[in-house]
């Protein structure tokens, strides 16, 4: 008899009088707040402008997830498209199904094209979301929990989860959580790349590439204790060869990125330290009346203190050539000496 478990949800689906509120489609939307949050903090103290994270999200998040779907359907097209399937469900999203390598594939894809708008290189963006994505994929996971799935083999620890739906196949009783496997590993490579980020100063995509390299090192075993069903190749399911393939080659980008491009970048969005916006003009106005009023003072200044030929302080000899010539002046004592104007 199981003395603790995990319950599972009875619903996926809270009510607001007609309005559903799905958990599932609640732990996405959440996780990409957070991710967008975090990124932009760690944009900004890159050099970045606030809200640029979120601009260009609003391109990589659409594209992500039909990316996820996309993966989903083609590699599980039998949930679908096989006899006695409805294809119309392929377009229910919220039941659940998204694959996380066809979500980074078609994300990345959008957040290249909003970039590419902003004139930002990609990488720099990249490494200053990857640990919100992480944090991301570790919320999205518990609408797994919501649904009943994802779940491993059967199991009478206490933190095992209670799964009480017999639809689609599932066989009631008590299971490994790995969608909490997975959440918490999700949170651990989210504290890597931080720590590594700030020890090592990661530039260039290679923060990116550490995220993807350490998911699809916990993905690996989480995947291989998941019971429900899936395609296999030479004894392993597809994901797991998913992982391997996509690690090797996050672990090459780094090693060849660190080689050719080493450091950080030192602009990652152009004209973000220039000082541009009201704030920035008002200031340049008020140096150029600063300016003016110093021009002013030293002109003062430089008339006042002219000197004639004697070196003594006077006006300036200099004669105003629009009131003419100068005429000859009497001296006091009539002997008609001139003096220069």
């Amino acid at each position: 008899m199981e003395l603790a478990y995990i319950p599972s949800p009875s619903s996926g689906v809270l009510y607001l009088g007609p309005v559903p509120l799905r958990g599932y489609a609640f732990c996405i939307i959440i996780g990409v707040f957070v991710a967008v949050w975090l990124g932009n903090k760690r944009w900004i103290a890159r050099g970045g402008r606030a809200g640029t994270v979120a601009d260009i999200a609003v391109w990589a998040v659409p594209f992500g997830l039909v990316g996820g779907r996309l993966y989903h359907v083609i590699t599980d097209y039998q949930l679908y498209f096989s006899e006695g399937r409805d294809w119309v469900d392929a377009f229910k999203i919220w039941e659940g199904g998204l694959g996380i390598w066809g979500a980074i594939a078609l994300g990345a894809l959008g957040a290249w094209i909003g970039c590419r708008r902003r004139g930002i290189p990609l990488p720099a963006y990249a490494d200053a979301i990857a640990p919100g994505i992480a944090i991301a994929q570790a919320i999205g996971r518990w609408g797994n929990w919501f649904n009943q799935e994802l779940y491993g083999r059967a199991t009478d620890l206490p933190w095992a989860v209670e799964i009480t739906s017999s639809a689609d196949g599932r066989m009631p009783g008590t299971y490994h959580p790995t969608f909490l496997y997975e959440s918490l590993w999700c949170i651990g490579v989210a504290l890597l790349v931080i720590w590594a980020d700030r020890r090592f100063t990661l530039g260039h995509g290679r923060a990116f590439a550490l995220y993807v390299a350490g998911y699809c090192a916990g993905r690996f075993w989480i995947e291989y204790m998941r019971v429900d069903e899936a395609h296999h190749i030479l004894g392993l399911r597809l994901n797991n060869w998913t992982a391997v393939l996509v690690f090797l080659l996050a672990v090459l980008y780094i090693v060849l990125s660190a080689r050719k491009r080493p450091g950080r970048e030192a602009v990652v969005e152009p004209g973000a330290g220039d000082g541009e916006g009201p704030a920035a003009d008002a200031g340049q106005t008020d140096g150029d009346a600063a300016g003016k009023d110093a021009s002013a003072e030293d002109a003062t200044t430089e008339d006042a203190t002219d000197t004639d030929d004697a070196g003594k302080p006077g006006r300036s000899e200099k004669p105003d050539e629009s009131e003419g010539p100068a005429e000859p002046e009497e001296s006091k004592d009539g002997a008609g000496s001139a003096k220069k104007a």
